[in-house]
């Protein structure tokens, strides 16, 4: 659900973004006969078996790195529990060795921990550049067949009728999509 809630911020902000670029504010009146319309993104991508299967997928590809990851991070903790516990028996020589050798570990853990991060957020970003693409499409594709001038997200207009909502339109033809 993480996906998805990104997903929706930067989508709103981008359709929020584009219609500040059409110079109108949101205190100014719509002139006459200009036709305007809404869409819930969130709420399209929140309900979306596509972004779901999309997540899902995913995560599959990270699992195996995310439990390899979890099972170094007990080892490591079991190391320094065990450090804990012989460390007032140990020699000198001893607990600098194992000293340095947690401190390796910890190194090379926190190495794996930055390579999976930034692997898993090119990952996200790919898909949600797929995912924008293709909403833009839909949302465009609507607002030229029903002739609307202007389409923003639900979630940055305190009002709309309800006959300027074309979420179900882009949800449909959204889902439709492979």
């Amino acid at each position: 659900m993480k996906i998805v809630k990104k997903f929706g911020i930067l989508v709103g902000a981008l359709l929020i973004a584009a219609s500040a670029g059409t110079g109108f504010a949101a205190d100014t009146a719509a002139p006459a006969g200009l036709k305007l319309a809404v869409v819930n993104v969130q709420q399209v991508l929140q309900q979306s078996p596509r972004v779901a299967e999309l997540s899902k997928k995913l995560e599959g590809e990270f699992k195996n790195r995310q439990a390899k990851i979890g099972d170094e991070q007990k080892a490591l903790q079991d190391e320094l529990d065990k450090f804990k516990k012989e460390s007032p028996t140990m020699s000198q020589k001893d607990k600098d060795a194992m000293q340095k050798k947690i401190a390796a570990d910890r190194a090379d853990l926190v190495k794996q921990v930055v390579a999976y991060q930034q692997d898993l957020q090119k990952e996200q970003n790919k898909i949600m550049q797929g995912i924008l693409s293709d909403l833009n499409g839909i949302v465009a594709s609507i607002a030229k067949s029903q002739n609307y001038a202007l389409v923003l997200d639900s979630q940055a207009v305190i009002f709309a009728g309800s006959g300027n909502d074309i979420t179900s339109d882009v949800a449909k033809q959204f889902n439709a999509k492979k």
